[in-house]
């Protein structure tokens, strides 16, 4: 249970245990003098390409909602091929892999984001 310090009943991804620290070894995350790993997640996708790593010193935890967050990211890019930009959630706009694409997503959160914030501009920089 998350309250417990778990990932919650939802998680359906595998994780593994590295009792010999090998993997932690092997990337790069062990302090050898100490035998402790720092805090390491790495996101492999099913065909073995690793996808994101965070490496967190010791004193700070990794954030579960932001991990899932990214795992559903990826996941969405690989079924629909297009882009998840910074800050993405499930349900959020998306964008296509294009300069036109970027543009017209810009061109549309930009106006959502001067509605809800007046501090916010309406007319982004131009680089023509």
């Amino acid at each position: 249970p998350r309250k417990q310090g778990g990932l919650g009943p939802d998680l359906k991804l595998p994780l593994i245990a590295d009792k010999s620290m090998s993997i932690a070894r092997d990337y790069n995350v062990l302090i050898e003098e100490e035998g402790v790993a720092l805090r390491g997640l790495f996101l492999i996708d099913p065909k073995g390409t690793l996808r994101q790593i965070t490496v967190n010193d010791l004193p700070v935890g990794r954030s579960v909602d932001e991990t899932i967050r990214l795992v559903k990211a990826f996941q969405f890019t690989d079924e629909h091929g297009e882009v998840c930009p910074a800050n993405w959630n499930e349900g959020d706009k998306t964008m296509k892999a294009d300069p036109k694409g970027s543009l017209e997503y810009f061109e549309s959160v930009d106006g959502q984001q001067a509605a809800s914030n007046g501090n916010v501009s309406r007319k982004r920089p131009r680089h023509d």
